[in-house]
Order: structure tokens, then C-alpha cells, then sequence
């Protein structure tokens, strides 16, 4: 009996598991979310000439002539934001038929179907909703695209296609190629989106917000936010980069960006501090983990190896680049160094939410490009006291990795001193006598 189980699913569910390959998709996903960042960075440029007639008067000429061209000063952002998701579903579908060695124009064609099945609505005049065609539908998007692929994939593999003679030009033969396929993925979407209106009684985006209502809604809580950092620094600690949860954490942060966006647009109060910009400038401020403070001590180090470590990541650090003393100093699988990195870093980390849960700092509507220190929250927040807590951050930093990094230097010095005793006077005279430029 147990064999004929193995046998069944060695020959069924092997397969499928083997296809479904989660690495693939994140990625894909991943890469989608980082192709968004210029659409973010333009899309809040847009938004930011509807405040200037708050700020100097609406009778003046040049806020007369902003609100009358409001309309097409925030085309940017209604097009570009305002239709992410729509590009998610194409970028992903790009990217997954890429991978999988599949024909790119169908793939993105059907991932762009799919996701219009699932997606669209009407309103009672018989327009189309875009309502989930924006941030609000990117994870109906990513579900969308990965199903359409992977449905493409799945027919290819059976040859469920139309064969035209060799005689054919190429391009008219994979347009009858794709006759087979585009009715059995586009047939499979309709049969979803019919089970979720006739029977469920909702649309497909809203069963996505339903499920995934407490993860979302837990990213803007500060202590889910200080957990959160701490489990990215967990995973540096062991040497994986802590991008690896950007395709959860990228959608989410993106839509509360855009619902501040839109909130900011209409002159209602900002709810959302887990955005792009914010997480960038706080709670990676000078790099994961805050770990600006172990540079500042390394430079002023009397170990020589610390010094110039030290020296080497101060650049980097001030924009957010941390790497060189994550494995230079090292961070990274250094037990002495796991409390103030996995514990004590994402605690600072978390300042910035804080100051925004409590009201002391503004809530983003805006992602910077990488800038600097200071300069980057300044610009995600257009707040001054971004500065503040900046400073806070840097000092607290410096502060607690302070009695860590005498610890380590004090191993450092003895490693040097035991270095310099393996080598005789004489050697030592030796060496000096060959006058070696090193």
C-alpha cells in the first residue's frame, strides 16, 4: 500500500513541487518591486506642487496656475501609482517566462490577462473601477501573474498548441501557438473569478485583503516593526542578506506610501510610518542594524586592523552601506557581537516609528534615492525633527556598541601582540635591512 502511495506521489506531486519553485518567484517579485522605485520617486514629485498653495497663499499667481493645472500636474502619479499593480503583473510575467526559458510576449500577455480578470470591476454606469488596478491589488497581481505563467509553462510542456507548417512566417505561427493556451489560462481565471463572485460572494483582491489583513496591518505596529528588524539583522548575522523578505515587506510598505500619498492629496491625516522612505532612513540608518557606532569606535581604534576597517566603512556607512564592517570588523557570526547587532541595533532601529506613532515626526509621503544621512530623512519626511532623531539614533549607537567594541579590541590587540612575538629580533632586523616597500 505504501509503495503504490509513493508511487503516486513521486509521480504527480514531485513534478508540481519541483515547477513551483519559490526561489523563482520571490525573486521575480523582488525584481518587480525594484523596477516600481522610479514610478514611487515620480509619482511623489507630482504630488508635491498641490501643498505649495498651503504654504503661500492661494491667490497668488503660481498657485492659482497649480490648481488649475492640478489635473495634469498629477497625471505622473494617477498613471504611474495609480497603476502599479498593472505593471507588477507585466514585470513578473517577464521576468518568471525569462526564467523559465518561456516565450516573453505570451507570458506577459497572460499575466497581464489574469490579473485583469481578477481585478477589474465596474461602476453602476458600466465604467471600469481601477480601484485595485494601484497598490491596493499588488498582491492579487503577484498571485495573478505566477498562476498565468505557470499555466503557460504547464500547456507548453503538453504541446497543447497549433503546429504550422515550417512554410509559416514565425511570427504568425506563435500567434496560432498561443490560441490553445490563451483559452485554457484566460478559461481558468474566469472560472476563478466566477467561484469567488457567484459563490464566495466577493471579488478576488478583497479574499487577498481579508487573508492577509493582520500581517498588513501588523507592519504599521511599532513592536512588530522592532521585530521585524530584528529578524533582517538574525538573518545578516548568519550571512544572509535580509532582502530575502523584501518580496513580503516591499508590497506592503509600497501601498501604505500610497494610501499616505493619497490621504496628503486630500488634506486627511497620514496613518501609515512603514513606507519606503522611513524604513530606508531610520530603520536602516547608517546601514542594518544601526551599526554606525562600531565604525566610529574601529576608527579611533588602537588595534591597527580596526583603524583601518573603521576608516574604510565610514563612506559607505553614511550612505547607508554597511557591509564593509559587517564582515570586515566582522559582525557577521561573531558571537561578541550578537547582542548589540541583533538585539540592542534594531531597537534604534524602531526610533523613527515611534517618533511617528507618537506624533513627534511626520509621516512619509515621499522616497528619496539614497542621499546621505540626515539629508534622506529629511526628504521621506519633510520634517526637521528627522534630524533629531537621526542624531538620537547615531548618538544612542555610538553609546551602547561602546563597552562591545573594547571587548573585541582588547582580543584584537592580543592577537596583534602574539603576532609581533612569533617574529625574532633578528628576523625583525633582517626584515628591516631589506628596507621592503609593503
Amino acid at each position: 500500500m505504501f509503495d503504490k502511495f509513493e508511487a503516486f506521489m513521486s509521480k504527480y506531486f514531485t513534478p508540481l513541487a519541483n515547477a513551483m519553485d519559490r526561489n523563482v518567484y520571490l525573486s521575480a517579485i523582488k525584481k518587480s518591486m525594484v523596477a516600481m522605485t522610479p514610478i514611487l520617486i515620480i509619482g511623489s514629485f507630482a504630488l508635491i506642487p498641490d501643498a505649495i498653495p498651503n504654504m503661500i497663499g492661494k491667490t497668488n499667481p503660481i498657485s492659482v496656475w497649480i490648481t488649475h493645472y492640478s489635473s495634469i500636474i498629477t497625471i505622473p502619479y494617477t498613471v504611474g501609482m495609480g497603476m502599479m499593480a498593472l505593471y507588477v503583473s507585466a514585470i513578473i510575467g517577464y521576468h518568471l517566462a525569462t526564467s523559465r526559458k518561456l516565450d516573453v510576449p505570451g507570458c506577459v500577455t497572460m499575466a497581464v490577462m489574469g490579473f485583469l480578470i481578477l481585478a477589474v470591476d465596474f461602476t453602476k454606469d458600466g465604467a471600469v473601477d481601477t480601484t485595485y488596478f494601484g497598490t491596493k491589488g499588488l498582491f492579487v497581481s503577484m498571485f495573478g501573474s505566477i498562476i498565468a505563467v505557470e499555466l503557460f509553462r504547464w500547456c507548453k510542456k503538453r504541446n497543447f498548441t497549433i503546429k504550422m507548417p515550417d512554410t509559416v512566417p514565425d511570427f504568425v505561427s506563435k500567434s496560432f501557438e498561443m490560441i490553445p493556451i490563451s483559452v485554457i489560462v484566460v478559461g481558468a481565471f474566469v472560472i476563478i473569478r466566477v467561484i469567488c463572485v457567484d459563490f464566495l460572494h466577493t471579488t478576488p483582491p478583497m479574499i487577498f485583503t481579508n487573508l492577509l489583513a493582520p500581517l498588513v496591518g501588523s507592519m504599521d505596529n511599532p513592536f512588530a516593526y522592532t521585530f521585524l528588524k530584528m529578524l533582517q539583522c538574525l538573518l545578516f548575522f548568519f550571512g544572509i542578506h535580509p532582502a530575502v523578505l523584501s518580496p513580503i515587506t516591499s508590497p506592503i510598505s509600497t501601498q501604505f506610501l500610497a494610501e499616505n500619498i493619497t490621504n496628503f492629496k486630500n488634506g486627511v491625516a497620514l496613518t501609515h510610518f512603514f513606507t519606503p522612505g522611513t524604513d530606508s532612513a531610520f530603520g536602516n540608518f547608517t546601514g542594518t542594524g544601526v551599526t554606525f557606532g562600531l565604525v566610529f569606535w574601529c576608527m579611533f581604534s588602537k588595534a591597527i586592523a580596526q583603524r583601518k576597517i573603521g576608516r574604510i566603512a565610514l563612506i559607505p556607512a553614511l550612505f547607508g552601506i554597511n557591509e564593509p564592517i559587517l564582515f570586515g570588523a566582522p559582525i557577521v557570526l561573531n558571537p561578541l557581537f550578537f547582542i548589540p547587532f541583533v538585539i540592542i541595533g534594531p531597537i534604534i532601529s524602531s526610533f523613527g516609528a515611534w517618533a511617528m506613532t507618537f506624533g513627534w515626526m511626520k509621516m512619509s509621503v515621499f522616497t528619496p534615492p539614497y542621499v546621505g544621512v540626515f539629508l534622506e530623512g529629511y526628504l521621506a519626511t519633510f520634517d526637521w525633527r528627522s534630524i533629531l532623531v537621526n542624531g538620537a539614533q547615531m548618538i544612542a549607537s555610538i553609546l551602547l556598541w561602546y563597552p562591545f567594541f573594547k571587548l573585541a579590541e582588547r582580543r584584537e590587540l592580543d592577537n596583534e601582540s602574539k603576532k609581533k612575538a612569533a617574529i625574532s629580533k633578528d628576523d625583525e632586523a633582517l626584515i628591516d635591512d631589506l628596507d621592503l616597500d609593503f
